[in-house]
């Protein structure tokens, strides 16, 4: 997000995560970060893609982040060193997402079990996220690892009654929650917050 009159209206629903996107590649890049207050309980996520640890370090300090979101091809060692960085002075959160379809081998997140707190998995597309498709949420039958995930790609006003049919399921009790993106915008960085009212009073009931 990146407009502070919206922000102000969403963060009257409380959420747990708001996202900030610093990829200039993405069209809900944040130029200027918006000038609003967040309370605390609200996290502020920075989402990166391929960035520098250097580059990621100044916008977790300049914008008080709480959690950084890696959406790109961020190694296991990365990961580690980006967490090193912050481990001493402040508790930071690393989510790393991962491009997931039919033949996603889900071996693949082994690696970053002890560099990162929580998984994303996201729709495999062209785009680093972003693409507003959905996937086959039973694949996550195959994801064995103990490192929460949040559920991600494509979700929409219509998904409430999948979401919570999901989340009953006794194989997918690592699920910490949903990533809402494109499925509650007007334009780009611009979410519908009557939808997303509606949304979160149906999931929460």
């Amino acid at each position: 997000m990146r407009h502070s009159d919206n922000i102000k209206e969403l963060v009257k629903l409380s959420p747990d995560y708001i996202g900030f996107i610093f990829y200039k590649k993405s069209k809900r890049f944040v130029a200027d970060f918006p000038e609003v207050e967040i309370p605390k309980g609200i996290k502020k996520v920075g989402v990166f893609v391929n960035e520098t640890i250097d580059e990621i370090r100044n916008k977790v300090n300049k914008y008080n982040l709480q959690a950084v979101q890696l959406h790109g091809d961020e190694t296991p060692i990365f990961c580690k060193e980006l967490k090193c960085q912050f481990e001493r002075s402040r508790e930071l959160m690393i989510i790393k997402a991962f491009a997931v379809n039919a033949a996603f081998d889900f071996n693949e997140t082994k690696p970053y079990q002890d560099s990162c707190d929580v998984f994303l998995f996201d729709t495999k597309g062209n785009d680093y996220g972003g693409n507003g498709i959905k996937y086959d949420w039973n694949i996550l039958k195959k994801y064995k690892g103990k490192t929460p995930y949040l559920l991600s790609g494509g979700i929409s006003e219509n998904d409430v009654e999948p979401i919570l049919s999901f989340m009953k399921g006794q194989a997918f009790n690592q699920c910490l929650g949903v990533d809402v993106n494109s499925g509650f915008e007007d334009s780009p960085a611009n979410k519908n917050i009557e939808k997303l009212k509606i949304f979160l009073k149906k999931v929460k009931e």
